[in-house]
């Protein structure tokens, strides 16, 4: 038993990294989730081993077809959505002037058009469910300009702006939105110094953030929240 039981939230990624730690922290409080994938091995093998009634659905955000069958699918097998993470990410890094624009094409697709995609399928389902949350996991790198990073810069930077005019949008309806912007968080994705494990975020810091948020009283809306490790290497 836990304070989401009857609640159905859906994923995206939430096979691995950030995802899957929030996957499994909606599912330890009763939540139903249904988690999505690129593959659809990768997304049923996640779901059984979180367990506890967990769908796992091959899906790409980037088509906006697949995110209806995706959301039909949820509404058809679950009733509908009351929490919507929107996780699916990736980071292709190179300069302007190198970047292969199928590259740059593939990171505004998946962080930015996603969001969209998914968002708007979900909205109806929350309005006819009396209200919802939806998380947009963003990045520091939404405020922070980094070189080789003008796409995910831009795709996050985005991601931002979205979230705020969503939120403005919708939060007299019951449904609130938040952002989450993690610096480095100790997952796949991330690059960097081997011991990154020893002081990074860590995918659960995350999933606590989410659940605190979820746990707030109606009346209050957190609509972002930045998050750092307490103690990353010193720059030297």
């Amino acid at each position: 038993m836990g304070f989401l039981d009857g609640k159905v939230a859906v994923v995206t990624g939430g096979n691995r990294g950030i995802g899957r730690g929030i996957s499994e922290a909606l599912s330890g409080e009763g939540a139903r989730v249904i988690l999505t994938a690129r593959g659809a091995a990768a997304a049923e093998q996640a779901a059984g081993e979180i367990g506890k009634g967990t769908i796992g659905i091959a899906g790409d955000v980037r088509s906006y077809e697949l995110v209806r069958r995706l959301f039909s699918e949820v509404e058809r097998r679950a009733g509908g959505t009351d929490i919507l993470v929107n996780n699916a990410g990736i980071g292709l890094f190179s300069a302007v002037a190198d970047m292969d624009p199928e590259d740059w094409r593939a990171v505004i697709e998946t962080n930015l058009n996603g969001v969209f995609y998914c968002c708007h399928q979900a909205i109806p389902q929350m309005r006819k469910r009396g209200g919802g949350y939806i998380f947009n996991v963003s990045s520091l790198a939404g405020k922070n300009p980094i070189p080789n990073g003008a796409a995910y810069n831009a795709s996050k930077f985005g991601l931002n702006g979205f979230s705020e005019a969503l939120m403005m949008e919708v939060r007299y309806e019951g449904i609130r939105v938040s952002y989450l912007m993690p610096g480095s968080v100790a997952t796949e994705f991330g690059r960097g110094s081997p011991d990154k494990a020893e002081w990074a975020l860590t995918p659960e810091d995350v999933a606590e953030v989410v659940l605190d948020l979820l746990r707030s009283p109606p009346h209050a809306l957190y609509s972002r929240v930045e998050m750092r490790p307490s103690q990353p290497p010193r720059k030297t």
